[in-house]
């Protein structure tokens, strides 16, 4: 597999890392299930009726958005609850639990001259939290996070697309590292060739049931890799 990973990443002058997962877990000590019961409760609190069609996962605060959005795109509410979950992201940045590796692929990649992004569906405002308390902020070109479109959230495109832009780069010279179905489908959207990181089998094992050719447990062996770039270079 090694092989296969060395391939991908040669020759790509841009990378765009999702947040929670490859770069930090975000909600180590803040869990998202309690998050989103606490925006279920808000909505149950302040609605005289329930969401018509409101699907959702109650461990997902995104999935919330999503279905608020869906339901009422222009209201009040779908306002209030994003501002909710960026102040709750924000929080969970102070115990968010740095991926093994992440740092040093991070400075590295950038201290060799490829350009990087974040692509998130976190509030860029915790992203840019996490990354100054981690002295990573200069590391990156931008950060592309949650808009009030909710419905642009992953599996969309839209941060992809944003962060191609910034960079100036084509689809075909970036690398997306995503830890979830909806990364590779927005990276397959956008053009973007796509390497899975799952910290567990289980999370492996979601990625390559998506449809994920590529999928490592650890970003150890993707920095010895660029380390033995740059050696060569």
């Amino acid at each position: 597999m090694i092989d296969r990973v060395r391939n991908l990443i040669t020759g790509k002058t841009a990378v765009l890392f999702d947040f929670d997962g490859p770069i930090c877990r975000l909600f180590h000590g803040h869990p998202a299930h309690g998050i989103a019961a606490r925006l279920i409760e808000r909505i149950e609190a302040g609605a005289d009726r329930e969401l018509p069609g409101a699907d959702w996962d109650s461990e997902d605060p995104h999935s919330i958005l999503r279905a608020v959005h869906e339901e009422q795109p222009d209201g009040e509410l779908i306002e209030v609850l994003e501002a909710q979950v960026t102040q709750e992201e924000v929080v969970a940045t102070e115990t968010a639990y740095p991926t093994p590796f992440a740092d040093r692929l991070i400075q590295t990649w950038n201290a060799t001259g490829v350009r990087l992004a974040v692509t998130t569906n976190n509030s860029p405002l915790a992203v840019d939290k996490y990354l100054a308390n981690r002295r990573l902020s200069h590391c990156f070109r931008s950060v592309h996070g949650r808009t009030a479109r909710a419905d642009h959230l992953k599996p969309d495109p839209d941060c992809l697309h944003r962060a191609l832009h910034s960079l100036d780069a084509a689809p075909s010279d970036a690398l997306m590292i995503g830890d979830t179905a909806a990364d590779l489908l927005a990276a397959r959207a956008a053009g973007v060739d796509f390497l899975g990181y799952g910290r567990d089998p289980f999370r492996q094992g979601r990625l390559h049931d998506a449809g994920a050719d590529l999928v490592v447990g650890s970003l150890g062996p993707v920095l010895d890799l660029v380390w033995e770039t740059a050696a060569q270079a």
